[in-house]
């Protein structure tokens, strides 16, 4: 299992060591939720916060927006140069158009399913992105508890990509922690987003319970 922790519940008032200690303790990407305010009703990161993420990482970044007009918003990231931009598929009409313009500038393209997307809404792009992350809470918000019928969910999108892209892997984000990771990880989710749970820990030990 690789672990995103989510600088969204981080100290932002020391944001530089905040990231390079979850890099230290042995995170794999650095994630970065950017909302915009309309798609969901909070405000959080620009390019500014994302550059000072960029100095301090030693991992690489893993942006998932939660916006409206996601190619301005791709643009306006995508010289950060992180792993993988995720767009949420409700927000795009031109989803299959959007993947290839993230791959064209070297990034790796992901879609976003809200808990009460089915997943045939993406059937037809799966074997166009590198990555499906599956909202396990309502987006806009951390601290949120795991909504548990996700699962099926993930186990019925592994069936999907196993016949399409195999090589595509599944991120989950919302309510993980130590209580829910080994049914995730029977599910066959590749990565794991967490917040407040690696946060309100220690860094290290929190991550490790995670893998």
């Amino acid at each position: 299992m690789r672990v995103a922790p989510s600088i969204l519940s981080a100290d932002f008032g020391k944001l530089e060591s905040e990231v390079k200690a979850i890099c230290e303790a042995g995170c794999d990407f650095v994630h970065i939720d950017v909302m915009d305010g309309h798609f969901v009703p909070n405000l959080t990161i620009g390019p500014c916060v994302v550059e000072s993420v960029v100095k301090a990482a030693t991992k690489p970044l893993d942006i998932h927006l939660m916006v409206q007009n996601n190619p301005f918003f791709v643009d306006l990231f995508a010289p950060f140069q992180p792993e993988f931009i995720s767009f949420h598929i409700e927000e795009e009409k031109h989803a299959n158009r959007l993947a290839q313009k993230i791959r064209s500038l070297g990034i790796k393209p992901a879609i976003v399913l809200n808990p009460h997307t089915g997943l045939d809404s993406i059937e037809y792009l799966l074997e166009y992105i590198d990555m499906v992350l599956i909202m396990s809470v309502n987006p806009g918000f951390g601290g949120q508890k795991f909504i548990p019928n996700i699962l099926d969910k993930i186990k019925a999108l592994k069936d999907k990509i196993a016949l399409l892209n195999p090589s595509c892997l599944v991120e989950v984000d919302g309510g993980v922690s130590d209580s829910n990771i080994e049914s995730l990880k029977e599910a066959g989710v590749d990565i794991v987003v967490a917040g407040s749970y690696v946060f309100s820990g220690d860094y290290r030990q929190r991550i490790a319970s995670l893998k």
